[in-house]
């Protein structure tokens, strides 16, 4: 089992030509909030602009456009067609037009479920040849539909907490790492099973992260963790990396935050403040 350290991160993470232009970092697309859970499209944009992404793309219901268009001046957020306040099956041919350049995506936080939901999460694991990250409502569409996930080409990331990994996996022993680690096999993923020490696994090697603190224990912060994956995926780390990565700077930031402020008041916001911190 791998534990990084801060230094690990840091030495494999992608270098910054003198001569590099946004494109050369990363063009990303995240499908994000619903009416209700706006917060979860900002945190998670935020969380891949901050660790360094190129180009955001985030495709939101349109309803909630103006609000995430306003409050998201550094991404590229465009409307999609909706149905009661999440995204609808028309949606999937207007995303579908802008896969083009597109290095990764980022399905599930606030998305909500639906069946407009479920047709842009199968459109893009089925279609889409790059990285995909599955995130909350993302996993919750999947607990339904696993087969969704047979015959693909992309490489999928599943980021669930306890209770979404219990919906999704009939794996129910008390050792987390071999659950993971089965569940991972099983359905040809990465797993990044979120909790005290966040396992992350591909079925053969195993990471244990060692970042973090309970002041982290709160909405939103995952949403800030799979942008922050997806960002590192659509720089050129190889998906395992890009997690594991991603989860380490995640929790130190939360760790960082917990000093200077403590772990009550501590919000995914001061963690986007801090994560800069980090990188340098």
């Amino acid at each position: 089992m791998i534990k990084l350290s801060h230094e690990d991160v840091l030495s494999q993470l992608p270098g910054r030509d003198l001569y590099a232009h946004k494109g050369d970092f990363g063009r990303v697309l995240l499908l994000c909030g619903s009416v209700g859970y706006t917060g979860a499209a900002y945190l998670s944009a935020m969380g891949a602009l901050r660790c360094g992404s190129g180009l955001v793309y985030l495709g939101v219901p349109e309803s909630i456009y103006e609000i995430e268009a306003i409050k998201l001046a550094e991404a590229i957020v465009f409307p999609l067609p909706e149905q009661g306040g999440k995204l609808s099956k028309e949606a999937v041919e207007h995303v579908a037009a802008r896969l083009n350049n597109i290095d990764a995506v980022l399905i599930g936080p606030g998305l909500g479920v639906s069946e407009g939901t479920l047709a842009v999460t199968q459109y893009f694991i089925r279609n889409f040849s790059g990285p995909v990250v599955i995130d909350a409502d993302g996993i919750n569409l999947l607990s339904a539909h696993k087969d969704i996930l047979r015959g693909r080409t992309s490489q999928i990331i599943l980021t669930p907490h306890a209770g979404e990994f219990a919906r999704f996996s009939d794996k129910t022993g008390n050792d987390r790492v071999q659950n993971a680690v089965d569940t991972a096999n099983e359905y040809d993923v990465i797993m990044l099973l979120k909790g005290h020490e966040t396992i992350i696994t591909d079925g053969k090697t195993v990471y244990a992260n060692p970042t973090g603190n309970p002041g982290m224990a709160v909405g939103g912060s995952g949403d800030v963790l799979a942008g922050m994956i997806v960002s590192f995926l659509g720089q050129g780390i190889c998906p395992l990396k890009a997690a594991a990565f991603a989860a380490w700077l995640h929790g130190a930031a939360g760790d960082l935050c917990a000093e200077q402020i403590g772990q009550y008041g501590m919000l995914p916001s001061d963690m986007l403040n801090v994560l800069p911190r980090l990188l340098k």
